[in-house]
């Protein structure tokens, strides 16, 4: 079953990671899908084998921190698909581990022009689209760094839980006008970056994922596909009475 069967969906940071898994899952489901990243090359071989695998997709490179630049994507994307329907905010960076008295206002602001900013952006590009469509959905990516607080990585801490915050207030703001807007929250994933990490670690990924899941109620870590599907779930009209909701995808961490 095809579940975006004639949605048009733009994915930011979709070059790698859960972004791309959600690109090729979207793909897969009949959405045509814009697929953007700093990355030239990894967008052009996401939305590739997208197209190679039967379904639509084109590739733009996109500066999720240029409000310029993401304006002019989106309205590309639009274009080129003839409106939009679907926005997934994937784009990313983790930044520096630093506790608050140790982060400069570089620091700060190089993860807060990407993960705050980048939402804040696609999403003031995408609505007027949605507007004319008569509805969308957005999906951001947030982090269970969203929902509780632990020693590391303030800024990242913070930003995810602006996230969060961004996407409740424009899930009041916008319902009336049929635009959902909910949240994914995961907890360690195994991206590329991680799974670099994990091989680095005494032990390897065996000894990574114990070390990691100690505390989740399911003992694996997560790989990109089990937040693509949740999702897909939001993106469609199966959720079509979802919105406003930071959704766990964590294997229980939150729940302990």
């Amino acid at each position: 079953m095809e579940r975006l069967q004639g949605k048009r969906a733009l994915i930011t940071g979709a070059g790698s990671g859960m972004g791309r898994a959600t690109a090729e899952l979207f793909g897969r489901h009949g959405a045509a899908v814009a697929v953007t990243d700093l990355d030239d090359a990894k967008v052009s071989e996401v939305a590739a084998g997208i197209t190679d695998a039967g379904g639509t997709a084109a590739a733009w490179r996109m500066d999720v921190s240029d409000e310029s630049d993401v304006r002019r994507c989106v309205d590309e994307a639009a274009d080129r698909f003839d409106g939009l329907d679907i926005l997934i905010n994937c784009a990313g960076i983790i930044g520096v581990d630093k506790p608050t008295h140790e982060v400069s206002e570089a620091d700060w602001d190089a993860v807060f022009a990407v993960d705050v900013k980048g939402v804040f952006f696609a999403t003031k590009a995408a609505v007027p689209h949605f507007l004319t469509a008569g509805g969308g959905a957005i999906v951001n990516f947030s982090s269970i760094y969203g929902l509780v607080g632990n020693d590391e990585f303030t800024p990242y801490h913070v930003a995810k839980g602006a996230v969060n915050m961004q996407t409740k207030q424009d899930a009041a703001s916008y319902g009336r006008h049929n635009i959902r807007v909910n949240a994914v929250n995961p907890s360690t994933v195994l991206t590329p970056l991680v799974e670099g990490i994990a091989a680095d670690y005494p032990g390897g990924l065996p000894a990574y994922e114990e070390m990691m899941t100690a505390h989740q109620s399911l003992r694996r870590l997560g790989r990109p596909i089990d937040v693509a599907h949740a999702v897909l779930f939001l993106a469609s009209d199966e959720a079509s009475w979802i919105t406003g909701v930071t959704l766990p995808v964590d294997g229980g961490y939150t729940a302990r």
